[in-house]
């Protein structure tokens, strides 16, 4: 990691806005398509349009960027807003997967990639609520 890096927030890292547009809407897409993560795209809607929103609004905010997501929903209370949905390791697992396939399609920087999928990991880690 570069002095740079620390002064520069994960959002701008990785490509701002556009990125952030790119990386949930081929995370959703993948949600949609993948056989391994049937057992999340089970637990949305069928139609993904407003929680591709509300994914979007939350990442950029999470990564440093503009506040989009507290001013609309207040505090994300993840784990609280999540608890009604079973999550352990299969889930994670799941959300992982098509995570991780949407920052290789969009997030072009190495680094940055490796650091935001350190970030989100943790973030998925903890969002479990059974064993």
């Amino acid at each position: 990691m570069t002095d740079s890096d620390v002064t520069t927030s994960m959002f701008e890292r990785i490509g701002g806005s556009a990125t952030i547009e790119r990386l949930v809407d081929r995370f959703y897409d993948r949600m949609d398509t993948l056989p391994e993560a049937k057992v999340i795209r089970a637990m949305h809607a069928d139609d993904l349009g407003l929680i591709r929103d509300v994914l979007k609004r939350y990442l950029t905010e999470w990564t440093g960027g503009p506040r989009l997501y507290t001013p609309e929903k207040g505090h994300p209370r993840l784990r609280q807003r999540h608890f009604g949905f079973a999550i352990g390791d299969a889930e994670r697992d799941a959300w992982m997967l098509c995570m991780r396939g949407a920052m290789e399609e969009t997030v072009t920087d190495a680094a940055a990639r490796q650091d935001l999928d350190r970030a989100i990991s943790g973030l998925a880690a903890w969002m479990r609520n059974r064993p």
